[in-house]
């Protein structure tokens, strides 16, 4: 952290850190793909994927004093230019709005991403693809990034009935995930799924009623795994239109946690892939 200059903040109403004010009423979600990175490991996320091109990088950052000492190798990740703004406790808890434990927060934005033709089509021959369909739950969608991310997904999509996984909770549980797994937010799922099956991946809805077992797919290079919300699932159209699969499991249940659902079946799929 030599020669990084620390810039204190003694009031809430500090028109620098407007941006971090209150957030858990009004999360930077939707405002020119800015965001907010909370605790220390998605601050270290955030700095390496500003430092490898990733697309994502920080406009500022904001600590609590006592935890300047324990990120300063995170700090001087970042570019010297990125200021740092420290704070005592009860004016950093007056700035969030609550009590901040963790203590570490940054301001990040997303660069204009290339649309969704160009990220299928930037797929490596052998891929493996997660999609979302109206999961509206951000535990959830932090989750799905964190499952892609450990059973080697190449991407992940979401329609526009998804909430987005910049939003400062979905990308806390997913541990940084949504800033190193690439994704694509929007349009309808069947416009999704149309342009993975242009590019000749083997489609598969995730459903408790579906066809196949999940650990008896037959293997393609490129694979696709949808799913939908935990009460209506998947619609008819999508579970007509592609191959269905089943996690296998006791009767009684209807069915599981999407965040579980995904992790098991991603973690079937990557196994027979290969790629895990």
């Amino acid at each position: 952290m030599a020669g990084r200059r620390l810039i204190a903040i003694e009031s809430a109403e500090d028109p620098r850190i407007a941006e971090f004010r209150d957030i858990r009423e009004r999360d930077l979600i939707g405002r020119q793909s800015r965001f907010i990175a909370e605790g220390t490991v998605v601050l270290r996320v955030l700095a390496a994927a500003q430092e490898r091109g990733r697309g994502f990088a920080a406009e500022k950052i904001l600590l609590l004093k006592n935890r300047v000492e324990g990120v300063g190798d995170v700090l001087d990740a970042f570019p010297a230019e990125v200021p740092v703004y420290v704070a005592e406790a009860n004016v950093l808890d007056g700035i969030v709005g609550f009590n901040l434990h963790r203590g570490v927060l940054a301001l990040g934005c997303r660069s204009e991403e290339g649309g969704l033709e160009g990220l299928v089509g930037s797929l490596p021959e052998r891929s493996l693809v997660l999609v979302g369909s109206g999961i509206s739950n951000h535990d959830n969608v932090g989750s799905m990034f964190r499952n892609a991310a450990a059973f080697g997904a190449d991407a992940l999509l979401l329609d526009a009935t998804c909430c987005d996984p910049l939003y400062r909770k979905a990308l806390r549980v997913s541990v940084g995930s949504v800033l190193t797994v690439p994704y694509h937010r929007g349009g309808s799922a069947m416009e999704l799924l149309g342009v993975l099956a242009s590019h000749g991946f083997a489609i598969w809805s995730l459903s408790p009623r579906g066809e196949a077992d999940i650990r008896k797919l037959p293997v393609s290079d490129r694979m696709a795994l949808v799913v939908g919300t935990e009460g209506d699932g998947l619609p008819e159209a999508i579970l007509s239109a592609f191959g269905s699969a089943r996690i296998p499991q006791s009767p009684g249940l209807d069915s599981l946690n999407v965040a579980t659902a995904t992790g098991i079946a991603l973690f079937a799929m990557s196994s027979a892939m290969g790629k895990t």
